[in-house]
């Protein structure tokens, strides 16, 4: 027969946004979620710059997608040398971003797309600064008991640990 014991269910959801209590509190929530935050706020202004210069900027697009290419070729190369002193100490990875970032945007110029490059960022800095301000990223994970899957992973490796039976 069937267990008659109940199980209690709770369903909550947690809103990852709120007005922050200071303007203090305002601007530290700012540069943590930059920091954690940064690599996605860049691919959403490099998604929005991309749409924007595809009818009319084709040269401009050649030259965006070059320098991505070259961006993701030196965290490449950062990944696989990860002891090396002169790519992780002496050449500073924010430097070397900054370069790119120059870079790419005096090529913009140069292929006259200055005004797609400057509306972009007039209009997709301020999203990002409010998703900055309003974001709580550290209070949105969620901590987890060890539920049935925690179980029946601790018994595939009791399992897997246990010496063969010689049969």
């Amino acid at each position: 027969m069937a267990n008659n014991e109940s199980k209690n269910w709770t369903l909550s959801f947690s809103f990852p946004f709120n007005i922050p209590s200071s303007p203090e509190s305002a601007a530290v929530r700012i540069i943590r979620n930059l920091g954690k935050l940064s690599l996605y706020y860049a691919i959403f202004v490099w998604t929005v710059l991309f749409i924007t210069l595809i009818p009319k900027r084709k040269d401009s697009v050649v030259c965006l997608v070059i320098t991505t290419e070259i961006t993701f070729l030196y965290f490449l190369l950062l990944r696989s040398f990860p002891d090396s002193l002169l790519l992780h100490k002496i050449i500073d990875k924010r430097f070397v971003l900054f370069l790119l970032f120059v870079i790419t945007a005096v090529l913009l110029i140069l292929t006259h797309a200055a005004v797609h490059f400057f509306m972009v960022l007039a209009a997709t800095l301020p999203i990002v600064l409010l998703h900055a301000v309003l974001s709580r990223v550290e209070d949105v994970i969620v901590h987890e008991q060890a539920g049935e899957m925690a179980r029946l992973v601790q018994e595939r490796l009791a399992d897997a640990a246990r010496p063969e039976s010689l049969v």
